[in-house]
């Protein structure tokens, strides 16, 4: 999963895991291993709403009372908090889920030919 997180190769390590922001390669350049497997989904999705949601939600309460700043000025912040947020994790997430799936061997990563 730490490969996957670092968006590498789960199988080696070396390899890129995605060749676009969220697209998965079909096989590690390096090692040749098949990555189409995959079945990731919504999962990435769910887990950066979870953990933004989860973090973002506290820190805007205890902005709110310790301040109080204006609430536009407040929106604004935690705003581009929660976009930039989620821009991180996402294609971390979905890498850990892939390596997740590859570790596990789950759909059709267990095959052998």
């Amino acid at each position: 999963m730490l490969r996957g997180w670092r968006r590498k190769c789960p199988h080696c390590g070396n390899g890129p895991l995605l060749k676009s922001y969220l697209k998965v390669n079909d096989t590690c350049s390096v090692c040749r291993e098949e990555l189409f497997h995959h079945r990731a989904d919504d999962g990435p999705a769910y887990l950066t709403i979870l953990f933004v949601g989860h973090l973002m939600a506290p820190l805007l309460h205890v902005a709110f009372v310790t301040w109080r700043p204006e609430p536009l000025t407040l929106f604004t912040i935690f705003a581009v908090g929660c976009v930039g947020l989620s821009l991180y994790l996402l294609p971390r997430l979905k890498g850990a889920i892939v390596g997740y799936q590859w570790a596990r061997r789950m759909g059709g990563f267990g095959q052998t030919a």
